[in-house]
């Protein structure tokens, strides 16, 4: 049997973009449709992380507005419309992305994304960014109806890009990433820039980056310290 080639699976919010912008633009443009102040980016930033719906509640709960499910499902709707509409006018992908791919690609590693985001809008919006033929899957949290931190869903992604559980790392940016690559029982690389109100380092992966230049050696080790001598 042919051995699955090595797959890296990457977070998307926060971890190969930055998209807080756009997101928290949205999550204030319902706010304000109902004569609710606004968010500033600094303290709404994270919020992010857990989808659109968890980032609704969120705001509203930082202003002691609890909503009903009905309610959320209205507002989920609305805010995927307008964020839909405006997907990247203020993201971009974080410094360093596209040669890192480049590199692994180069040494025949392959990508997927595993993301809590909804997969209509992460798909166009990793086509606004240039990068959406670079996965050989895109999973979000409805593909199949399954959301991090749960394992099944990283089973899934291994699965849909034709990859092995024993020859794949996760890049993720909190601990929603870390705890699934866990739960999973595969290595996690964490990026220090993204979205997480605790420091990403306190939440003790296997491996922490504060730039996409050193994903390749952190990959490397973590590869190598897994390979039978």
């Amino acid at each position: 049997m042919i051995d699955a080639p090595p797959l890296l699976i990457f977070d998307l919010d926060g971890t190969l973009a930055e998209t807080a912008g756009d997101l928290i633009g949205t999550l204030n443009f319902i706010l304000g449709k109902e004569g609710i102040a606004p968010l500033p980016l600094s303290e709404a930033r994270f919020m992010l992380g857990a989808g659109a719906k968890a980032l609704i509640e969120r705001g509203y709960a930082a202003q002691n507005v609890h909503l009903d499910p009905a309610r959320l499902q209205r507002l989920f709707d609305d805010f995927l419309v307008h964020y839909e509409a405006r997907i990247a006018e203020e993201s971009h992908l974080f410094p360093g992305v596209v040669a890192a791919l480049d590199r692994f690609e180069a040494a025949s590693w392959t990508f997927a994304v595993c993301t809590n985001k909804v997969e209509g809008p992460a798909r166009k919006l990793l086509k606004a960014l240039g990068v959406a033929d670079r996965f050989r899957a895109i999973v979000g949290q409805d593909t199949f109806a399954i959301a991090k931190p749960d394992p099944r869903i990283l089973q899934k992604t291994i699965d849909a890009a034709g990859g092995d559980p024993h020859r794949s790392i996760m890049v993720g940016d909190s601990r929603t990433d870390i705890d699934t690559a866990r739960n999973l029982g595969i290595p996690v690389v964490a990026v220090d820039f993204g979205y997480t109100d605790i420091p990403v380092r306190d939440l003790r992966p296997d491996c922490a980056i504060s730039h996409f230049d050193a994903l390749w050696d952190a990959v490397r080790a973590l590869d190598l310290a897994r390979s039978p001598t």
